[in-house]
């Protein structure tokens, strides 16, 4: 059993267990003490990289103004459940906490399986955790332990003296604590016991991403006999938007019964069973659940096949060799000898746990369509993601990733568009653009083939640059779509640009800018006809660049322009977002204007040019990392952060390295080390936001190899490692190798500036390099560092593809 903390760091003559460095309980709080508010909202649990089943606690916040539940676990939070599906790292309303075991000591009065009020647990000492396990201790006095496999999941009770109880809720969820239009939704199930096993289906909907109901089959069985098992069912109490149920009554007892079977009917009540033994001594009882979204007969395969011992220890050991095999030793660097940083270690082998966790590989288990193709679920969001986590799923987890695509492109054959945000089988949360095209885009230019069918892919995206899909009428923003696609097209189609009458006018108009340029990276190869129509498209941001905005010593910015052509510029600032928490209804996504005006990766040449050179466009940069600048508070997406420059936002990831495009990389080098050393730390409060399904992670993981991706283009920045010598696993089977001259136990405090670089042995006089040069067959960078800074680089700029003059 491997139980964190307690790390050490051990020589090992072959394989090295690079587990031992994860923890996985940073990020699970924020900067309030005890509360997950404004932390990285993780999941803590059971899973394997990328398993549909991620086993995990459920908790409650009976502070809601600052509840932040979506993960499960919290670090104070009153234990509901132990549920089977979760996600990781996601902010707004939560979901899945799907098809839960709850051990009790007793369900007499005042114990009401309806609400869980009656039976919810504090935890008493301290939670334990490593890669593939989980423990945990009830204030009732049962231990908790548990470990899962892509499909299943194995519980461990060990209860003291006295009566043995399991609750298996078939109508258990995450709640949202607030209430409101997005929360989650039981619609009906159905539950049926076989002496020591049970199966059955639930039917969910709602939730993050205001999902259209989906199913859960599930397939449970206990080591043990229980002595009694009754089924009970109740009416659904919960305020759910045109679902059935009996509103604002007080919270009913359910009817219990002795019978094998039980199903909600057509009022959608509540149903499940009471587990029971009554032996009276303290004992163990173990549980394996299978889940399926096909049929309970699948879930049972999946339970019987992936899990054949009753023994724990086997399901953790072997998510521990699969973390390993799959997910650890893609990146490999020192771990024994004096020069080790162990935090360091910790740091870098966490950050990929956690951006393996999602999305979901659900490959023959769509209930939905049949399809040859694959099926990935909870993309929590390309939003985040594009940025620069498939970036680096494209180096170490090449044949994950084009699963990855090729699923995108089903979703739109069968369902009408590729998601931006996708869970429970649903597209929804189109936060802007339509980021699926950067994240094919990205693949493409860097050559990613495989069984990838391309040209269906870029038919994809022209529905995407093509169709404005229709309103959703969502309460985030009842003006537009924000379940896919772009809502706001008609503006750019007409005009050029996203006008002042849409939403987040700012944002969008850069996010479709990059989209265009997206689509005609992929055009370029597959109808080159189309390329310079959409590079052409992509220069619209220019077309909402105000030269005259000015404030704080800055002039020239992104700024609101009618469908007339006229410029809508009363109580326009560029430090707010128009409204109060920089969501759908402001200027501009999680970012003020200030920042969204950096944000123009394919066309940095003319970006630089419009701020007014190389010398304005550095002083800019500058500002928005002091202390004390920002003017709006981002509430979650900020907690705790007072510059402009927000590192917990995802918008923000490129900006520290801007200055590689102006040729002063230390500058870059300076800043994202500075960042990394404030807001990345192995403790709870140790990601400054949510992580987004490991995408705020995945920043750290280029930061620490001393690379950045620029997403859509077939290059990297070169920056500064943490290590002094790191082995990539890239393309499947080639070694990527890069080392600094610099000490280790220095790296992160000032010994890191770059005075040459080396690529293959040869001097290199630029601060980037492409992608064909290094990641497909491997080779040798080596940094030469030290404490002085210094222009190094005196060859070409970083390029700007996309760059056209209007």
């Amino acid at each position: 059993m491997r139980i964190f903390p307690g790390l050490s760091i051990v020589a090992v003559a072959a394989a090295v267990d690079y587990s031992q460095y994860v923890n996985p309980f940073i990020g699970g709080a924020g900067p309030y003490p005890g509360l997950a508010f404004g932390g990285g909202d993780i999941f803590v649990g059971g899973a394997v990289p990328f398993g549909s089943v991620k086993v995990g606690i459920d908790t409650f916040e009976t502070n809601i103004s600052y509840a932040q539940i979506n993960g499960g676990w919290t670090p104070e939070g009153l234990v509901t459940g132990i549920s089977m599906l979760h996600v990781s790292g996601t902010g707004a309303s939560p979901k899945y906490g799907l098809i839960p075991q709850m051990p009790l000591t007793t369900v007499e009065p005042p114990v009401n399986v309806l609400d869980n009020t009656t039976y919810w647990q504090k935890r008493v000492g301290n939670d334990s955790a490593s890669v593939g396990y989980y423990r945990t201790k009830l204030e009732n006095g049962v231990s908790v332990e548990l470990s899962a496999t892509h499909n299943a999941g194995i519980m461990q009770y060990h209860f003291p003296a006295g009566d043995k109880h399991i609750l298996v809720d078939v109508s258990h969820y995450i709640p949202n604590p607030t209430g409101g239009y997005a929360s989650q939704t039981f619609q009906g199930g159905e539950i049926s016991i076989h002496n020591a096993t049970y199966s059955g289906y639930g039917v969910f909907g709602g939730g993050w991403n205001e999902g259209a109901p989906f199913p859960v089959y599930f397939c449970g069985e206990f080591d043990t006999p229980p002595s009694e098992v009754r089924t009970f069912r109740g009416p659904n109490t919960d305020p759910m938007t045109r679902i059935q149920g009996l509103s604002s009554e007080p919270i009913q007892q359910p009817m219990f019964h002795q019978a094998g079977h039980q199903k909600s009917g057509w009022s959608n009540d509540r149903i499940g069973a009471v587990f029971s033994w009554s032996n009276g001594t303290a004992g163990r009882i173990r549980s394996k659940v299978g889940i399926s979204f096909v049929s309970a007969e699948k879930a049972c395969q999946f339970k019987d096949r992936e899990m054949t011992s009753w023994n724990l220890n086997n399901t953790a050991d072997a998510a521990v060799k699969k973390w390993n095999e799959e997910v650890f030793e893609k990146i490999r660097v020192p771990t024994d000898g004096p020069r080790v940083n162990k935090t360091n270690l910790i740091l870098l082998y966490s950050s990929l746990y956690f951006m393996h966790l999602t999305p979901s590989e659900r490959a023959g288990d769509n209930p939905f369509w049949e399809s040859d193709e694959p099926y990935w679920d909870d993309f929590y969001t390309l939003w985040d993601l594009f940025r620069c986590t498939v970036s680096l799923y494209h180096l170490i987890q090449p044949a994950a990733y084009e699963r990855m695509i090729r699923a995108l492109i089903d979703t739109w054959r069968h369902q009408g568009y590729m998601p931006d945000g996708r869970s429970g089988f649903s597209n929804g949360q189109s936060q802007g653009g339509s980021n699926s095209d950067n994240v094919l885009a990205d693949a493409y230019v860097k050559g990613l083939r495989g069984n990838i069918n391309w040209t269906a892919g870029y038919h994809a995206m022209l529905k995407n640059a093509e169709v404005q899909p229709i309103n959703t009428f969502s309460h985030d923003d009842e003006s537009a779509s924000v379940r896919e696609g772009r809502g706001a097209l008609d503006d750019w189609l007409k005009v050029g640009y996203v006008s002042s009458t849409s939403t987040r006018a700012i944002s969008r108009t850069a996010e479709y800018a990059l989209n265009d340029y997206a689509v005609s990276v992929v055009a370029a190869g597959e109808a080159p006809d189309d390329a310079h129509k959409y590079l052409q498209r992509s220069a619209g941001w220019q077309n909402i660049w105000n030269e005259d905005v000015h404030i704080r010593g800055f002039k020239g910015f992104l700024a609101p322009k009618t469908l007339n052509g006229t410029w809508n510029l009363t109580n326009y600032d560029v430090l707010q977002c128009g409204v109060s928490d920089c969501g759908f209804l402001g200027y501009s996504f999680q970012t003020v204007p200030f920042e969204e005006s950096f944000l123009i990766p394919m066309d940095m040449k003319s970006l630089i040019q419009k701020m007014g050179g190389d010398d304005e466009f550095a002083r800019r940069l500058d500002y928005i990392f002091l202390p004390n600048t920002s003017a709006m508070d981002l509430g979650v997406n900020g907690a705790d952060i007072t510059t402009i420059m927000n590192i917990g936002n995802e918008p923000d990831f490129g900006i520290p390295y801007l200055y590689n495009y102006i040729n002063q990389q230390y500058r870059s080098v300076n800043q994202s080390r500075a960042l990394a050393n404030q807001y990345f730390k192995n403790e709870l409060y140790g990601i400054p936001g949510n992580s987004d399904a490991g995408a705020i992670n995945s920043w750290l993981v280029w930061s620490m190899i001393g690379l950045y991706p620029i997403t859509t283009q077939p290059i990297y920045l070169l920056e500064s490692p943490w290590f002094d010598d790191i082995n990539i696993t890239v393309n499947g089977n080639a070694t990527l190798r890069i080392r600094s001259s610099g000490d280790p136990m220095t790296l992160g405090q000032a010994e890191f500036f770059v005075k040459s670089v080396k690529v293959n042995g040869k001097s290199w006089d630029k601060n980037w390099l492409e992608h064909d040069q290094m990641m497909v067959h491997g080779g040798t960078i080596d940094f030469e560092v030290g404490n002085e800074t210094m222009i190094w680089e005196k060859g070409d700029l970083p390029p700007s593809p996309g760059h056209i003059t209007l």
